[in-house]
């Protein structure tokens, strides 16, 4: 069954970075949430086993599939490697997710960030892909494809081996067009020249393209007064060709309202305005930051409870904003919350191991700790 680009919302719910109050997610607002999304006749929701400790799946079910028919809404999810060790953990997992969320099939299954070696190599050994077009010749899966994080010639690799998938997910946003790890330009000029569909993740970089220094933001502003700095990075997305949908991890009503207006009546960006987003991605990328998404893969592994994307939130702040003082009173907050200090970390590599942006976590920690705890 081909995919139909034509037929799918452009903006896509990701649900890793759901709304949450006194440490649990928060139902009330994730429903407002999913009823703003829908009312816009939007529908496709993207989440994982292991989002949110394994609970984005669970509320998920309580927040959308109990409260919507299912024909109305397109559900995706993903088979983790690094929680497979036989080929039974495949069949294991899958029956779990469809219990969790509550449903009988997936819209979208993918397996879940490919990379060299690693994952990869997990994938392959446990006959994963033969695995997921028997689920879809059962019904169990309508569309079979992966999520990607490593490199170019890997990509190619892996479609050449798998002909038979029909999309692939990617991280993609202005500022690691040319990111000499990331390279998200190659991976997605390797697909648009293979005309299979893309869906987007990390289109804003994990927020980081909603908030800029203030003369970066006076740019935008100056060309569209009335548009949020986060569209400007969603519309660059938006105007690519072969791009299926674009996923946002929206934690907020605010952030919501925000991405339904900038899809609702779509604008691609002109050929004046793609020459804007060059220029501030040029003097954005000149401030040395560290390329954290917060996707948080890191943190349930750590055994000092180290909160490694709030660490390095802080001191992407600093070098971004030249100030000590917030950035040392978000830290203080994220300790007095029970979270390790930078300076605890004891160099197990653990998250470096399930890192998808490949950094060197245990050398950047040492670093944070010389800003953050003197």
């Amino acid at each position: 069954m081909s995919i139909d680009l034509n037929t799918m919302p452009k903006l896509g719910f990701g649900l890793m970075r759901l709304p949450e109050k006194d440490g649990t997610i928060d139902m009330e607002h994730l429903c407002s949430m999913v009823d703003a999304y829908m009312q816009a006749g939007m529908n496709y929701f993207d989440t994982a086993y292991v989002y949110h400790g394994g609970n984005s799946e669970k509320v998920i079910r309580e927040a959308l599939v109990k409260r919507y028919p299912r024909d109305r809404f397109m559900l995706a999810t993903k088979l983790p490697a690094w929680c497979m060790k036989d080929p039974d953990d495949r069949d294991r997992i899958f029956n779990e997710q469809l219990e969790r969320c509550g449903v009988d099939y997936f819209d979208f299954y993918l397996l879940h960030s490919i990379e060299d070696g690693g994952n990869g190599e997990t994938y392959e050994r446990l006959d994963c892909f033969n695995w997921g077009l028997r689920k879809k010749a059962e019904g169990r899966i309508r569309h079979f494809g992966f999520s990607f994080h490593g490199s170019p010639a890997y990509l190619i690799k892996v479609l050449d081996a798998h002909p038979e998938v029909e999309f692939v997910q990617i991280q993609l946003n202005y500022a690691d067009w040319r990111n000499p790890v990331v390279r998200s330009g190659e991976l997605y000029e390797i697909l648009h020249s293979r005309n299979i569909p893309m869906i987007i993740m990390e289109p804003v970089k994990g927020g980081t393209l909603a908030a800029l220094k203030p003369e970066l933001e006076e740019m935008y502003k100056a060309a569209r007064p009335s548009a949020s700095i986060a569209s400007w990075a969603l519309r660059f997305v938006g105007s690519l060709p072969g791009v299926m949908t674009i996923l946002s991890g929206m934690s907020t009503e605010d952030q919501m309202k925000d991405n339904i207006e900038t899809f609702r009546h779509f604008e691609p960006l002109s050929e004046e305005e793609k020459k804007l987003v060059d220029k501030v991605r040029t003097i954005m990328l000149d401030v040395p930051q560290i390329g954290c998404t917060s996707c948080r893969y890191c943190t349930p592994g750590c055994p000092m409870n180290i909160s490694i994307p709030d660490v390095f939130r802080a001191v992407n702040t600093m070098n971004l904003y030249g100030d000590v003082f917030r950035p040392k009173a978000f830290y203080g907050g994220v300790i007095g919350q029970g979270h390790g200090r930078a300076s605890e970390c004891i160099a197990c590599g653990q998250c470096e191991g399930v890192c998808p942006q490949h950094l060197p976590i245990i050398d950047l920690l040492r670093k944070a700790s010389e800003k953050l705890d003197t």
